[in-house]
């Protein structure tokens, strides 16, 4: 009997493409990999060629792991895989046991010989394999055009048998694009482009901008329980709070009503460059999609960023509503975005809102606030902050 050990092993896609920087990459996925299993005391993480591995896993952790590691950013595939010998009694004695209770009809082996020095090529490799286990497992053929499951063998310093994978997130491992602001609402389209940001290894934080009392409290609520979801794949999220309504009663009272809504914009991006400025923030983050409001067509967005020194990453500015939606419900944010509970944005709304507004006539509008600037400082100084493991 082979000498094999039960393990999940670990793929990563675009890091393999790194060149001279990958072993930054690979260290920080390793370290998103153990804060993903910290609740899993014993597991063994080992670095073998372009893969991972974790052992030490007990049979009833297995699930718990394999969905905590489903959720890393930077892993492609996770392989339910047994470890042995390399060498041809061992790998067909382990590919038998691995498909023996799969309860399937038809099979393919496809064979990956990252250690050249085996002596047998990928496809014989594949060839006796298939014919060993076809021997051992009545009832199954081979199929290499629609199998229902494929036997994949990779040769690398041991070899590794499995047919079951799991995919996983893909992305670039957190960390590794620097830190990005989100302006976080409580709606649907802000916490998936935290979400697809994160995804490109950007560490995201967020800025929340309510108004109490026009809004209730429970609006503030929901945007904390958005950034408690969030905080999974993020390894923490701090959620920073924002109180706009005396700014936007000093907007209300002494400007005009169609340039409402952009002079909001244009104050939260002005309070989140100063948070980003405060904290070391590279880059601010919105939801906003080209066309979908008012405030998001061409000239809107041009306006409302104009006063932002930050670089601003608008992930989902060609996506449609559809599109965000299904993004939203694979994240587990959308039941929580619908809640019926009214932000910022909806107060002091124009019935006609500018939607080719111009920098300069917005300069103008700002310019009748008594003390503005000192409003949106008073505003950023008294932020209160929530923070999420």
């Amino acid at each position: 009997m082979s000498v094999h050990n039960r393990l999940i092993l670990i793929k990563y896609g675009e890091i393999s493409l790194k060149g001279a920087n990958r072993g930054f990459f690979v260290k920080t996925l390793d370290k998103n990999i153990r804060i993903a299993l910290k609740g899993f005391p014993g597991v063994t993480i080992n670095h073998i060629q372009s893969r991972i591995t974790i052992s030490n896993v007990s049979q009833s952790d297995e699930a718990g792991v394999v969905e905590r590691l489903a959720k890393v950013f930077g892993i492609v595939r996770i392989a339910l895989a047994y470890e042995t010998d390399p060498d041809m009694d061992s790998i067909q004695e382990i590919a038998a046991i691995a498909v023996g209770d799969s309860g399937a009809n038809s099979f393919k082996v496809e064979t990956t010989r990252a250690d050249k020095r085996f002596p047998l090529t990928s496809p014989e490799i594949s060839a006796q394999v298939g014919a060993y286990v076809l021997a051992n497992a009545p009832g199954l053929v081979v199929d290499v055009r629609n199998p229902d499951f494929i036997l994949h063998i990779e040769l690398r310093k041991n070899a590794y048998v499995y047919y079951k994978q799991v995919e996983c997130e893909a992305g670039l491992p957190l960390g590794t694009g620097g830190d990005g602001l989100v302006l976080l609402s409580g709606g649907i389209d802000s916490p998936v482009a935290s979400y697809m940001i994160a995804r490109r290894g950007m560490k995201m934080h967020g800025i929340h901008f309510h108004s109490y009392p026009y809004t209730s409290l429970q609006a503030l609520e929901k945007a904390k329980s958005l950034a408690e979801i969030l905080a999974v794949q993020n390894n923490g999220f701090v959620l920073y709070i924002v109180n706009l309504a005396k700014i936007q009663e000093a907007i209300a009272v002494n400007c005009n009503a169609p340039y409402f809504t952009i002079l909001l914009r244009r104050a939260m991006y002005r309070i989140a460059d100063m948070l980003a400025e405060q904290k070391g923030i590279g880059a601010l983050v919105t939801g906003e999609s080209l066309g979908q409001v008012a405030s998001q067509t061409m000239e809107g967005m041009a306006c409302s960023s104009a006063v932002a020194k930050k670089l601003i990453l608008r992930p989902l500015v060609s996506f449609d509503k559809m599109d965000i939606v299904k993004i939203a419900k694979r994240i587990g944010t959308f039941e929580t975005s619908i809640l019926p509970y009214e932000d910022c944005c909806s107060i002091f709304t124009p019935k006609h809102p500018q939607i080719r507004p111009r920098i300069d006539r917005a300069q103008i509008e700002e310019d009748k606030i008594p003390n503005y600037l000192e409003l949106l400082v008073a505003a950023f100084e008294e932020k209160d902050m929530a923070q999420f493991e």
